[in-house]
């Protein structure tokens, strides 16, 4: 298997995870701030599709000659690219961004599908890349990005199932029982924070 091949794989692979991970969620839990820290599912969606419209920028500005300074920058400090493609995904229809969603995927694989094997896994095949092979940058970007929030897509959707499931004897034991009420457990006020340990750990 070449290395694009592999890519590829990996990307449908965490992909189909999301989505049958979220295919049985009404519209309305979509939108339902709270899934993932203060995320709805709807702007989680829109950051995965801002890393992959990042990744075909950074493609292009390689095939320019350019540094892919903004691609470089998002990988270095993930949290802080999320924080802001959040602030920007506030309020758009959730037809659209399903639509983004797959349409910046579709896109990615297109860009990658005219990546040579030395292209993607030479470190020194693009200086500006500072000694690391495209390949990784890549993966830190899309698939392996996707996949940290795999465990709080099926926790939230699990709450959502029981909830729905369970039917309260009275209003006060629906506000206080409810799973959706509690919300998933968060570390933190934003999304899950990615740290330099998860990409040690994911490197070795």
């Amino acid at each position: 298997m070449t290395t694009l091949e592999d890519i590829l794989d990996k990307l449908d692979a965490s992909r189909e995870r999301t989505l049958i991970t979220l295919e049985m969620l009404p519209d309305d839990v979509l939108v339902m701030p709270g899934a993932i820290g203060r995320w709805s599912i709807a702007d989680l969606l829109s950051i995965l599709t801002a890393w992959d419209a990042e990744v075909v920028t950074g493609l292009l500005r390689l095939k320019q000659g350019k540094s892919p300074e903004k691609l470089l920058a998002a990988v270095a400090n993930p949290n802080a690219y999320n924080t802001a493609r959040y602030d920007e995904a506030q309020g758009r229809d959730l037809d659209v961004i399903f639509k983004d969603f797959q349409g910046a995927r579709l896109h990615l694989e297109e860009w990658l599908s005219e990546l040579s094997e030395r292209a993607l896994t030479d470190p020194n095949h693009y200086k500006t890349l500072g000694g690391v092979a495209l390949s990784q940058i890549i993966a830190k970007a899309t698939y392996e990005h996707e996949a940290r929030y795999l465990s709080f897509l099926t926790t939230f959707a699990g709450y959502w199932e029981v909830d729905e499931e369970e039917e309260p004897e009275d209003d006060s034991s629906e506000d206080a029982g409810s799973p959706l009420a509690a919300g998933p457990p968060s570390g933190n006020g934003a999304g899950p924070q990615e740290t330099e340990g998860d990409d040690n750990e994911r490197d070795d």
